[in-house]
């Protein structure tokens, strides 16, 4: 089997929604609060952290960028809840995902995401770890904290018999 490479396209909630949420101002109605001092921002994103008795938990994650091309060896999933991603940083990022399901190397996508884009994955929605791109970034995460924070409790990972490649434009 040859090597498939994939193109990534610009992050948009139309294409995102199959896997999940996009995270913007962009694509949400501002609200005044706080008596108008500021505006708030509802992106419509539902979380889904509560099974099996999980809990909600934001961090902080740092990624470093990968070589490019990136080489795409795994992808993972988390089967009881969603994670959103949101940067910190001023730096675009890669997406990669598949739908839920039976994972299909034939159905992995890739996309980049602005600077002011997060994404919020759907449960079980394939992707890939976090790829920063152009520095190293700081991302904040909300995501769900299982009864022992065990990662093997909510992450399955699988490993591709044939690794993608994704040409990052410059």
């Amino acid at each position: 089997m040859s090597q498939r490479t994939l193109s990534p396209r610009p992050l948009s909630a139309a294409a995102f929604a199959p896997f999940g949420d996009v995270l913007s101002v962009l694509d949400a109605a501002p609200k005044p609060i706080n008596y108008g001092n500021t505006m708030r921002y509802d992106t419509g994103a539902a979380l889904s952290l509560d099974a099996q008795k999980g809990r909600p938990g934001i961090s902080i994650f740092r990624a470093t960028p990968l070589p490019t091309p990136i080489k795409i060896t795994l992808m993972e999933r988390h089967p009881l809840s969603s994670q959103a991603f949101f940067p910190l940083s001023e730096h675009p990022f890669l997406v990669v995902v598949a739908p839920k399901g039976d994972l299909d190397p034939a159905n992995i996508f890739a996309f980049i995401a602005a600077p002011d884009q997060g994404v919020n994955y759907h449960p079980g929605v394939w992707h890939h770890y976090l790829l920063a791109l152009d520095g190293v970034s700081d991302f904040l995460v909300v995501d769900r904290l299982g009864s022992q924070n065990s990662k093997t409790e909510n992450c399955d990972e699988v490993t591709l018999t044939s690794p993608l490649m994704v040409e990052v434009p410059q």
